[in-house]
C-alpha cells in the first residue's frame, strides 16, 4: 500500500492576535532595556548584579533616558494589552488560551516529550496544555507589571495599590521580579519557536498553518 501526503492549509491565528503579538515583542524588549537603565540608577538589588555588569553593558548614568522611554512605551503596552484582552473576550478566543484542569497533565506530558523522556505528544489542538498555561501566565504577569508600575509611578495617588504590594519597596521588588519573568519567558518562547520549526513561525506571520497529512492509496 502506497502512502502519499496531502498539503492542507488551515487558518490558525487571527489578524489581531498576530498584530498584538508583533507589537508586544519589541515593546516589551525595549521596556526591559529602559527598565535596566532606571534600575542602574537605584540598584536596589546590587548583590545580584555587581557594578561590573553595568559597566560592561554601558548603561550607567542614563536615568532620564530610561525613564522617558519606559513611561512612553508603557502606555503603548497598556493600550495594546487592553485591546488584546478585549478582542479575546469579544471573539471568544479566550477559550483557546484558558487552561483547564486536564491541561496541567497535558503540560507535564508535553514537557516530558520536549525533554526527550516521552515519545508521544498528547492531543495538541490550537494550543497544547503547556502553551495555554504559559500564555495565560504571561497575560497575568502583564497585569501585575502594569499594577506594580503604577504603584511605583504614582505611590501617593495609588495608595491602595501600593499597599497591596506591601508598600513602595514591595512594588519595586514585584516589578523587578516581573521583568525577570518576562526575560525567562522570552528565552523559553524563542527556544520553543526554533524547536517547532518554520511552519509554526510563519503561522504567526501569515495566520495560516501548512500541514502535510498522510493518505493511504
Amino acid at each position: 500500500m502506497a502512502t502519499e501526503s496531502e498539503v492542507v492549509v488551515r487558518a490558525k491565528h487571527p489578524l489581531w492576535i498576530r498584530w498584538a503579538h508583533w507589537i508586544n515583542f519589541p515593546i516589551l524588549t525595549l521596556m526591559v532595556f529602559s527598565g535596566v537603565l532606571i534600575y542602574w540608577a537605584h540598584r536596589p538589588y546590587t548583590p545580584f548584579l555587581p557594578d561590573g555588569f553595568w559597566k560592561f553593558l554601558g548603561v550607567n548614568n542614563r536615568l532620564a533616558e530610561g525613564m522617558s522611554y519606559h513611561f512612553a512605551l508603557a502606555w503603548i503596552f497598556i493600550v495594546n494589552g487592553v485591546l488584546y484582552l478585549g478582542y479575546l473576550v469579544i471573539s471568544g478566543e479566550w477559550r483557546e488560551l484558558l487552561p483547564r484542569p486536564r491541561h496541567f497533565k497535558d503540560a507535564l506530558l508535553v514537557t516530558l516529550h520536549d525533554l526527550g523522556l516521552r515519545k508521544e505528544l498528547p492531543p495538541q489542538g490550537k494550543f497544547n496544555g503547556a502553551q495555554r498555561i504559559a500564555y495565560s501566565s504571561i497575560l497575568a504577569l502583564g497585569v501585575v507589571a502594569v499594577a506594580s508600575g503604577f504603584a511605583i509611578y504614582k505611590p501617593i495617588q495609588f495608595g491602595p495599590l501600593r499597599a497591596l504590594f506591601g508598600g513602595y519597596e514591595g512594588a519595586r521588588l514585584v516589578h523587578f521580579l516581573v521583568a525577570v519573568g518576562f526575560i525567562a519567558f522570552f528565552g523559553v518562547h524563542i527556544a520553543q519557536v526554533v524547536r517547532a520549526g518554520w511552519n509554526n513561525f510563519q503561522a504567526m506571520v501569515t495566520g495560516w498553518e501548512v500541514e502535510h497529512e498522510r493518505k493511504d492509496g
